[in-house]
Formats: structure tokens, C-alpha cells, sequence
């Protein structure tokens, strides 16, 4: 099961409508559950650095399962999930990626939001989520 190309695209203007109403610029991506860019928008004058940044963001929460900024929290010196940022092609484990999960609990797909700091980041990440499906799997063991 795949996010659809119409909830890909409400998350992005729902997530565009937030980054307005808080006076900031973000690229903002969408993928779906196999981890392939569903939808996208860089925003006039979002940092173009930030482009794959909310790409890698949405496919970190999509590979986990969980909020990137959750992983975030596990790769530290340390914990169980140290150095992980270094698999898969390149992580994002600070906040501004969360999972799309729909009403019957499949994970669906994914956003991620780059451009501004990681709390407003993760804030329009939800407001993405929000109008799409929720953002949290059934709990895990290693999850916190």
C-alpha cells in the first residue's frame, strides 16, 4: 500500500500552508511506502541545500518506521543505534521527518521538511501528516 498522488499533494500544501503561516521557506518531500519521492516542493527561496535534506528525512522515517528526530535520540554516542546515519545511502536523524500511517496502521509513506530549524521543521512535517493519516507505528521494543 502506497500513499495516493492526491494525499502526497494535500501533505505538501498543508505542510506549505504551515511554513507560511510561520514565515519560513522549506523543501518538503513525500515518498511513498517502497521509499520513492512522491511528491516535492521547494519553496521561492528555500535553501537549495535542503532539497535532499527533506528527501533523506522522509526516507529515515519511512525506513524506521519512526520520527527522525526519535532516531535521532538512539544514534547518540552510546546508544543502540549509534552510527546509523551512515546506512542506507546517507540518514537524517534530527527532527523534520515523520512516517504516514494510515487508519488501519500501514505505514503508507512518509514526509520530510528541511529549511528552517528542526522545531519548525518537525511542526510543518505535522501539519503535512495531519490531513494525511497519523504519524506513529504501533510501539516497538526498542522504541522510546
Amino acid at each position: 500500500m502506497h500513499v495516493t498522488a492526491d494525499a502526497a499533494s494535500s501533505a505538501i500544501e498543508a505542510a506549505r500552508l504551515k511554513a507560511r503561516e510561520i514565515g519560513t521557506q522549506m523543501c518538503i518531500a513525500v515518498v511513498d511506502s517502497g521509499g520513492n519521492l512522491k511528491a516535492f516542493l521547494r519553496m521561492d527561496d528555500a535553501w537549495v541545500g535542503s532539497i535532499d535534506i527533506a528527501i533523506k528525512k522522509a526516507k529515515t522515517a519511512l525506513f524506521f518506521g519512526m520520527p527522525t528526530g526519535a532516531i535521532g535520540g538512539l544514534s547518540q554516542p552510546g546508544g543502540p543505534l549509534f552510527g546509523i546515519e551512515h546506512s542506507n545511502g546517507g540518514l537524517i536523524t534530527f527532527p523534520g521527518g515523520l512516517p504516514i500511517v494510515d487508519d488501519d496502521g500501514v505505514l503508507v509513506g512518509a514526509i520530510g521538511v528541511s529549511g528552517s530549524s528542526v522545531e519548525n521543521d518537525h511542526l510543518v512535517a505535522q501539519a503535512g501528516v495531519a490531513v494525511v493519516g497519523v504519524s506513529d507505528l504501533p510501539s516497538h521494543p526498542w522504541r522510546t
